[in-house]
């Protein structure tokens, strides 16, 4: 978490905060979802599915930004922020396979590294295993939320430039996807050795 300026009680109340600005902002970009699948699965408004996207997009930069502005970092949101853009994310790939912009490959490239992870933090820690997000983790996610709302820009627009650079992004993200997938998946195993090795250990001896 970042570092809270001020007194340790006042930290304490902060990071137990429920009812925050930057927690309710999450809530808002979470219902952004619903509205995007209406747009572009009922409606055909693939240039209104656009806008969402975006809104979604800053406000998932807006709301770490007040948490450091006001001071108002809290568990939840360090729990809810990363789960809110993951649920989010996998709802508007589905959104798009359904849609016919996306390969159904794709979604499972995205989907599969994602449930071995929570399976295994399920297993090893039963919950979070309060790992760091990585640069690559994070310009995985950027390259998603870019490359998702081109693509629907390209149909929207009937632009080839930007359908093909579109991709650019979205091959670049998968890619980033998988070795970000592998270094998470180590970072895991090797936190539960560390917690589970007592103080002292030498590997190989009782």
């Amino acid at each position: 978490m970042n570092e809270i300026s001020g007194n340790s009680s006042a930290s304490a109340v902060g990071s137990d905060a429920i009812l925050t600005v930057p927690n309710l902002i999450t809530v808002v970009r979470f219902l952004g979802t619903p509205v995007f699948v209406w747009l572009v699965l009922a409606r055909q408004e693939y240039g209104w599915g656009v806008f969402v996207l975006a809104l979604m997009g800053s406000t998932d930069w807006i709301d770490g930004f007040v948490a450091r502005k006001l001071n108002q970092t809290s568990k939840l949101g360090r729990i809810m922020d990363p789960v809110t853009d993951r649920v989010a994310l996998v709802a508007v790939m589905i959104t798009m396979v359904i849609a016919g912009f996306l390969p159904l490959w794709l979604l499972l490239l995205l989907l599969i590294p994602d449930v071995v992870l929570l399976s295994a933090t399920l297993y090893f820690f039963r919950g979070d295993a309060d790992l760091k997000v990585t640069l690559l983790g994070k310009t995985r996610t950027a390259a998603l939320m870019i490359g998702t709302p081109m693509l629907l820009l390209a149909k929207a627009l009937e632009s080839d430039f930007t359908f093909v650079l579109s991709w650019v992004f979205l091959g670049s993200a998968m890619i980033m996807h998988v070795i970000a997938f592998y270094q998470y998946f180590v970072a895991l195993l090797h936190k539960h050795r560390e917690l589970h090795l007592p103080a002292g250990t030498v590997q190989g001896r009782p």
